[in-house]
């Protein structure tokens, strides 16, 4: 029963540490990165398409991405589409090809970004030791039922606080690395 507790425990966090981490992909930080682009649709003969689905999508340069629709004849529409995502890139075409540059940001830019990130992670500390919070009042209501010993309750609120402190580790980490990323040159 207290070892369930731990895996819901352990699966939940781990689900908020994958979230986090798929939102700091979509964090611009002066490096071309696909995932700038997820959230582009393009209206493909009346249909919004996503732009992944209906052109490659390349990295030739740390602050390049380039854009080949499969049908060169959709390029205006890729290109408007990148536009209207309102992702703060404007892009360029040759008629075959889509060359978007990223620019690089500005110190105070970055340091904005660092910011919103570090609140971003912190959100994510708060989801976590909500999760332990939900763990440890399960543990109180067992013991209420008699279910389990105060010893047992005791051990068991001090394994999930050592889950948790495994987890905001985790987050601590993904945002170290973040910020490196962001506030490098």
């Amino acid at each position: 029963m207290i070892n369930e507790l731990y895996k819901e425990t352990r699966d939940r966090m781990v689900k908020s540490v994958k979230t986090l981490e798929k939102e700091m992909t979509r964090v611009r930080t002066g490096r071309a990165s696909m995932t700038m682009l997820d959230g582009v649709k393009v209206d493909y003969y009346g249909t919004l398409t996503p732009l992944n689905q209906m052109a490659s999508i390349a990295i030739p340069e740390s602050r390049m991405i380039t854009v080949q629709p499969w049908d060169i004849s959709a390029i205006k529409e890729v290109e408007k589409g990148i536009l209207k995502a309102n992702i703060g890139l404007t892009p360029s075409s040759d008629g075959k090809i889509i060359r978007i540059t990223i620019p690089p940001l500005t110190e105070d830019r970055r340091r904005e970004i660092a910011k919103t990130v570090h609140n971003t992670c912190e959100e994510f500390k708060v989801a976590v030791r909500n999760i332990r919070r939900d763990s440890n009042d399960t543990l109180k209501s067992l013991q209420k039922d008699g279910d389990i010993s105060e010893d047992e309750n005791f051990k068991a609120q001090k394994e999930v606080q050592d889950i948790t402190d495994e987890f905001i580790k985790q987050i601590e980490a993904v945002f170290a690395a973040k910020e490196k990323e962001i506030l490098e040159l």
